[in-house]
């Protein structure tokens, strides 16, 4: 039986956030960044249909940026975090640029939704240092994600923080998970689908994780962004041509 999750006082399912546009009336300067990118030269408009949507596109076409601006729109820090938490450092590797596409853009919701996480690989050592001292700090024991290998932290950090009414926000939670354990990941979405009352964002490369039933695939490229099949992704076709023939696939790609 799926674990439901922890209901936060709204009695409705997800979505909750049910669309975001971009406000070009507060965009302070359209040539500078982020509102250059490909994806914000045009009126941006999204729809969030399903408990769950999933961004996907090469490096560099804004996903990650649109992930921040979204989750820093919701109330996060857009380095990553959740309610109530201390924001992580903004220096060195953890460059967020969210705070400010969040001041230029607009939500409708229904209704507006207070709890969840968003999920950064990049701070999430930054994060799970800071709960382990706040634990520390009240007593408590702490959660200890830091003590297990990179993969095995980032499934125990889901699978604890990731239960309750809300949504929720991924940037490429792939990052440290090996296929068998992207699969384990996938069954957590399919858990937070079940639950009903959770709403997923995310943005991967992973085509396995772009797999999850039910969810709303959104391609992002230079042109925009429109909604897509896993199959007419470039990640799954590369993929699928690799595993067809392995030494074709890498003797055309490695002579070109």
């Amino acid at each position: 039986m799926a674990k439901r999750a922890r209901n936060s006082g709204v009695n409705m399912p997800a979505p909750y956030l049910l669309r975001v546009w971009l406000d070009e009336d507060r965009v302070p300067d359209p040539k500078a960044y982020p509102y250059c990118i490909p994806l914000l030269r045009d009126a941006l408009e999204l729809e969030f249909t399903e408990p769950v949507t999933i961004f996907v596109g090469e490096n560099g076409v804004g996903k990650s940026t649109l992930i921040e601006g979204i989750a820093a729109l919701a109330g996060y820090d857009d380095a990553g975090g959740g309610k109530g938490y201390r924001p992580v450092d903004h220096s060195g590797a953890v460059e967020a640029s969210g705070g400010e596409l969040a001041a230029a853009l607009r939500a409708a919701w229904r209704p507006k939704i207070t709890n969840g996480w968003f999920f950064k690989a990049e701070s999430f050592f930054a994060v799970a240092r800071y709960l382990d001292e706040a634990a520390l700090q009240a007593n408590a024991l702490p959660p200890d994600f830091l003590s297990h290998s990179h993969g095995e932290g980032f499934l125990r950090f889901f699978e604890e923080r990731c239960s309750y009414q809300g949504i929720y926000f991924f940037d490429e939670p792939e990052s440290a998970l090996s296929p068998a354990r992207q699969l384990e990941f996938l069954k957590l979405l399919r858990r937070m689908q079940d639950a009903t009352n959770i709403q997923v964002i995310m943005a991967t490369h992973s085509p396995l994780l772009m797999a999850c039933p039910g969810a709303r695939l959104m391609q992002i490229t230079k042109y925009g962004i429109a909604p897509t099949r896993l199959e007419d992704t470039d990640h799954f076709r590369l993929l699928a041509s690799f595993c067809e023939d392995p030494e074709g696939f890498l003797a055309g790609t490695l002579d070109d």
